[in-house]
């Protein structure tokens, strides 16, 4: 997959070239421009679409398949303001990303949730782990800047759950509390992820749930009659 990454690290616009008979399978609602002969299917089929329904209770969600005869160009950009990175897979390995990171995928890319890790990974946090294989290329997004960071085997790297973005398929991780509950609950610190190499880490650096919090304190506060 061909892509040009504009605007970034702050706000990332990816232009990804369709090959004459090529194709892309992009985030529903990420598309933010097309050029030349680009045609758009919207698609719920493959483990990717029944893995998150039955992984968020059923509801509907759907990807765009944009294809091209003669060849043309896709723009994507992420809902919030951030980079993007490409990620190849190579057929071999595999690659974990927080299903609100993944923006776009080459056809050959097989994005599941239906593996038992999905569901779980970020509970609490409301998030989803989609487990990426095949080849081809992955394009990811973030909030703010993302960061990639190489950990050598039996290396511990621990994130607060809320940066993740990706990883690869070997790298072990555990989710727990930031510390005891006292220091959780006073020192504004939630779930950590400690990550155990071998293995690449991708992750950005700002917090979507410190920024939801961030909103909800400056609204007014609803006075009852």
């Amino acid at each position: 997959m061909q892509v040009d990454i504009h605007s970034g690290p702050s706000f990332a616009l990816g232009e990804i070239t369709v090959p004459a008979g090529g194709a892309v399978r992009v985030e529903a609602g990420a598309m933010a421009l097309t050029r030349g002969d680009i045609r758009m299917a919207t698609s719920t089929r493959g483990g990717f679409m029944k893995g998150l329904r039955r992984s968020l209770g059923g509801e509907s969600f759907f990807v765009n398949d944009f294809s091209s005869e003669k060849g043309g160009l896709v723009g994507v950009a992420a809902v919030l303001p951030g980079d993007m990175t490409l990620v190849p897979l190579d057929g071999t390995g595999t690659v974990m990303v927080q299903s609100g990171s993944w923006t776009a995928s080459d056809p050959g890319v097989d994005v599941d949730s239906k593996w038992g890790g999905g569901k779980s990974f970020f509970s609490g946090e409301g998030l989803v782990l989609l487990r990426c294989t095949g080849s081809g290329d992955l394009l990811v997004s973030s909030y703010g800047a993302i960061r990639r960071l190489d950990l050598v085997a039996d290396e511990v790297l621990t994130l607060d759950t809320g940066h993740v973005v990706a990883f690869d398929g070997s790298v072990q991780y555990a989710v727990r509390k930031a510390g005891s509950w006292k220091s959780t609950i006073l020192g504004g610190e939630g779930l950590v992820t400690d990550f155990t190499g071998p293995g690449r880490v991708w992750f950005q650096t700002r917090n979507t749930s410190e920024l939801v919090d961030w909103m909800i304190s400056k609204m007014p506060a609803q006075r009852s009659s």
